[in-house]
């Protein structure tokens, strides 16, 4: 019951949003509007919702790109309303997501950054190429290092193509660990699964970094503050 009335207010407002992107009409305001409604239809279901480090982006001037784990599909939905309207966001995405009903419109109006998750070489250069672009225009990139949405945190899996592109446009590296696990991976859509309210959802956004030299540094620093995070989420 608890999922069928979270999906059914979320389809509905993906809906609606997307008839409104379709036309060209749905800002951006509007979505960071539309993820921190959904958060709250979360909180209304019974999830309870932490959200921390919000203080480390006042004094940063955008862009930058944000580096993140990677759990479920709320993460897509919220984090442009969990990071705030003065970080205009988009992120680099799995390309069969723009072919999605509804939410495909509502993405395709971000201008993210689409790679096919096939080719890592050619995915590396769409994403330098495209993420420098939107950093130039001052739109922060939200990076999932992970192949893949992954409920256990493997630092293995978590490459350094976020840290790769800050190096090159100069810009900070911003990392933001997840647990968003009560919005489950469904055996038939993996997008929607089942919803634990049970299970609590954490947004821990952390300092940001300045990449030197290869970035080594700051990528175990990221690792550390995703694992760290999570701990206390979990406990």
């Amino acid at each position: 019951m608890i999922t069928l009335k979270l999906y059914t207010n979320v389809i509905k407002k993906i809906i609606l949003s997307s008839i409104k992107a379709k036309r060209g009409e749905y800002s951006y305001e509007e979505l960071v509007i539309d993820g921190l409604k959904v958060l709250q239809m979360m909180r209304d279901v019974g999830c309870k919702i932490t959200i921390k480090g919000v203080e480390n982006l006042k004094n940063l001037n955008p862009p930058c790109v944000f580096i993140a784990n990677h759990m479920s599909t709320l993460e897509t939905f919220v984090l442009p309303g969990v990071i705030g309207k003065e970080f205009r966001v988009t992120f680099v995405v799995k390309r069969s997501l723009l072919n999605y009903p509804f939410f495909g419109k509502i993405l395709t109006s971000l201008h993210p950054i689409p790679v096919t998750r096939k080719n890592p070489r050619e995915d590396y250069k769409i994403v330098m190429q495209e993420g420098l672009k939107r950093l130039e225009e001052r739109i922060s990139v939200i990076v999932f290092p992970q192949a893949a949405r992954e409920i256990t945190f493997d630092p293995n899996k978590f490459n350094t193509l976020g840290i790769k592109l800050a190096k090159k446009a100069s810009v900070p590296a911003v990392p933001i660990a997840l647990r968003t696990d009560a919005w489950g991976m469904g055996k038939i859509i993996k997008d929607f699964g089942k919803i634990d309210p049970s299970k609590p959802i954490c947004f821990f956004i952390g300092k940001p970094l300045y990449v030197q030299n290869k970035g080594l540094k700051e990528h175990l620093q990221i690792i550390e503050f995703i694992e760290q995070s999570l701990r206390k989420c979990y406990n």
